[in-house]
């Protein structure tokens, strides 16, 4: 089994599918400077689907928002004037992440900014002790050594396609959950303009060479007799025979 695999496996295992895809905006880069969170963007997958479940919340972090960073996401100072503050929100924040799986890219930057809000409201909470923690990052490096691996090289990489000019919490995490599904998934490239990762290079390795016995399983006379009924319905609607009836197909 790839170790790909056994992640997905592991964290299906402990959380019982559900995983949370987390990001978040700050008033700059290190809590120990000062910075608090100004956006929190979560998006829910059970068994590696999406629920549409999402928590989004823009948060006064009482101070002001560095100009490197507000370059990044473009958040102004004014904006969040009367927005809620962390204390506000984050009861429903933990019971919406509690007992799931995190998925965040370059999780120590994340985790560290929100064990620091937790910590500002007296409350000694450690993320890994309420939830499974997945580093994308660290996953990704892992799959593509020596490339780059911030969101928007992966996004190129794998072809999902991303239309932004500012980074934003939930949209990155919408963004996030497609790419760590693409990581994980099996499949490298899904676009036919990649120039990386892309069939022929050298990371392709054909199926004969992979040493797997895949098992052959065959369609029961059940499922065999819904199919020629689905067939005898499409002749119906058509006027005329399918076109695969008259033509021999390899089993």
């Amino acid at each position: 089994m790839k170790w790909e695999d056994r992640v997905k496996r592991m964290s299906a295992e402990k959380t019982g599918g559900r995983s949370i895809v987390l990001d978040t905006e700050t008033t700059g880069l290190s809590p120990a400077d000062g910075h608090r969170i100004i956006e929190i963007g979560c998006v829910e997958l059970r068994d590696r689907r999406l629920t549409g479940n999402t928590f989004h919340e823009y948060l006064q972090p009482d101070r002001l928002i560095d100009a490197g960073a507000m370059e990044v996401h473009g958040i102004t100072n004014e904006q969040l004037v009367e927005m809620p503050r962390f204390v506000q929100v984050s009861d429903a924040f933990y019971r919406f992440i509690e007992g799931a799986e995190l998925i965040i890219h370059n999780a120590p930057f994340d985790v560290g900014f929100l064990e620091h809000e937790f910590r500002l409201l007296g409350q000694d909470i450690k993320l890994a002790d309420i939830c499974t923690v997945t580093d994308s990052l660290a996953l990704a490096r892992k799959m593509y050594p020596g490339q780059r691996n911030n969101l928007d090289a992966l996004c190129k990489r794998l072809g999902v396609n991303i239309q932004r000019t500012l980074h934003g919490a939930l949209l990155d995490s919408e963004i996030l959950a497609d790419v760590y599904l693409y990581m994980t998934g099996g499949q490298e490239v899904l676009s036919l303009d990649v120039e990386e990762n892309s069939v022929g290079s050298d990371n392709h390795v054909p199926m004969a060479e992979l040493g797997l016995n895949l098992p052959v399983i065959k369609a029961s006379a059940a499922e065999l007799e819904a199919h020629e009924a689905n067939l005898v319905h499409i002749d119906k609607a058509c006027g005329e025979p399918a076109f695969w009836r008259n033509h021999d197909v390899d089993s």
